[in-house]
């Protein structure tokens, strides 16, 4: 079997793999945010990732039985570049170096956003040697380029000026009065729209801005006079259109390949609708239960590593 750990900025996540890739437990739990605040201190997140983590092992031991682990897949950083760091990922890894060395088994470490792309990959049973990925989330908004010739090379293609996709979801929420992380409750909002607010979309080349659009969202929502629902719905529309954008850009100047979308809020399906359509025959979509924070990617990546060999 093969464990992958996850501590995010608001989700601890367990994954199970057998000797087959196959899912055998996917554990997760949200890390609580008061109403009306827009986030966690990272102090805050390590402290419940630590009383989350073995809350999730011991559920999981409880429903499989003894675990014969193989490996340890552990998200250990945000992004696969030099001086990417966030403490709540120190816990995981932590906990994943921990249960390996107790086992005598090895513990790979690979990227939050490295395991976003797994379990992608993953999910939808999709392989490619040459492919963009947009990792859309409230932490990051990048478009990139992906090979896997021999070993995942990631390179930075697009992505965001300031806010991120999420960000932008998250602040209209709580202003809409919805609880935080706000990406469903936005989405359940949106869906009951009858028109949608018109967001000025902001993008120059491969570059995207969401800024802007979230201080007029404010400036319409602090007017009393918008419609909720519609504001939703025109948030999404302002997001999708945005990465329709920025995908047509880098396929212009650098060649027409397929686009993995990953992250939290490619889960919302007004946005991947919308794409698919408008970019038909381009897009591969993670399972909507594996777009946002998970482990499998993690356990995904331990199983390659020990299978490669």
């Amino acid at each position: 079997m093969f464990v992958g750990i996850d501590t995010s900025c608001y989700t601890t996540s367990l994954a199970v793999l057998d000797n087959q890739g196959r899912l055998l437990a996917d554990a997760r739990k949200p890390l609580p945010v008061a109403a009306g605040r827009r986030g966690l201190r990272q102090s805050e997140g390590v402290f419940l990732h630590l009383q989350h983590l073995p809350q999730l092992m011991e559920a999981v031991a409880a429903r499989l039985g003894e675990l014969s682990l193989s490996a340890v897949g552990v998200s250990s950083r945000p992004r696969p570049v030099e001086g990417s760091y966030m403490p709540v990922f120190t816990t995981g890894t932590s906990f994943a170096r921990m249960l390996a060395a107790a086992c005598g088994i090895p513990c790979f470490q690979l990227s939050h956003q490295e395991g976003h792309l797994l379990a992608g990959t993953w999910s939808a049973g999709f392989a490619a040697d040459d492919f963009y990925a947009l990792h859309v989330s409230g932490g990051t908004t990048e478009l990139l380029s992906v090979q896997t010739r021999d070993t995942l090379q990631i390179t930075l293609v697009g992505g965001t000026q300031d806010l991120h996709a999420g960000q932008f979801i998250d602040r209209t929420g709580v202003a809409l009065g919805l609880p935080f992380p706000a990406g469903p409750h936005l989405e359940a909002l949106a869906k009951t729209a009858v028109q949608a607010v018109q967001i000025p979309v902001s993008v120059k080349g491969s570059m995207l801005s969401f800024s802007g659009p979230e201080s007029y969202v404010q400036r319409l929502l602090a007017g009393g006079k918008a419609d909720g629902a519609a504001v939703a719905r025109g948030v999404e529309h302002c997001i999708a259109e945005s990465l329709r954008r920025i995908i047509c850009h880098a396929s212009k100047k650098q060649g027409k390949r397929p686009v993995l979308f990953v992250g939290g809020v490619m889960a919302n399906r007004y946005i991947r609708s919308y794409l698919a359509e408008h970019l038909p025959g381009q897009c591969v979509f993670a399972d909507t239960a594996y777009a946002g924070d998970n482990a499998v990617g993690a356990a995904y990546y331990a199983w390659q590593k020990v299978n490669e060999k």
